[in-house]
């Protein structure tokens, strides 16, 4: 790692250590830095990557969760979020196309996805988890965040495949 890396993640890790559950986007912006570098000056106990070729087996495992997550897509212009099922996709016409019964539908440029992280982080003071789709140029692609019951707790059947998820390819 080059003297301007390891300064920039040491910057990063002080950032994040001074505002442990903000907004990553925000501490990104503040530190003049990609949000894939916010997210891996995180701990290891907080993020784990994979690879983004990886992209449809990740999006497999999600379309399997039973109940509602929230999709999320967050711009410089404004943060815009869905509750509803992962959909299942595939491959065709240069996308990954995603489709059936759910508001979360559309088309994705998958060979964009450069990285996967699974990212376990309190958020405002509350357990936050979920699974981030980076591009190539270090922002976010969208988010997918394990679901909450109508008491803002996470969704105990959800929760549990997040974290063997995340085990699994914190471990790979």
């Amino acid at each position: 790692m080059s003297a301007a890396l390891a300064d920039e993640a040491s910057r990063l890790r002080a950032a994040l250590a001074a505002a442990p559950d903000g907004v990553l986007e925000e501490v990104a912006r503040r530190e003049g830095a990609t949000y894939r570098a916010v997210l891996d000056a995180l701990g290891p106990d907080q993020a784990a990557a994979v690879p983004g070729e990886r992209f449809e087996e990740v999006w497999s495992e999600l379309a399997g969760w039973e109940g509602e997550i929230t999709f999320i897509v967050h711009t410089a212009d404004g943060v815009f979020e869905t509750r509803g099922r992962v959909p299942p996709g595939a491959f065709g016409r240069g996308y990954f196309n995603i489709h059936g019964d759910s508001p979360i539908g559309g088309h994705i440029r998958a060979e964009r996805c450069a990285a996967i992280y699974f990212v376990d982080r309190p958020f405002f003071g509350r357990r936050s988890c979920s699974v981030q789709f980076v591009n190539r140029d270090g922002g976010a692609m969208f988010k997918i965040f394990v679901g909450r019951n109508a008491a803002r707790e996470l969704d105990p059947a959800q929760l549990a495949r997040f974290e063997a998820a995340f085990r699994r390819y914190a471990g790979a």
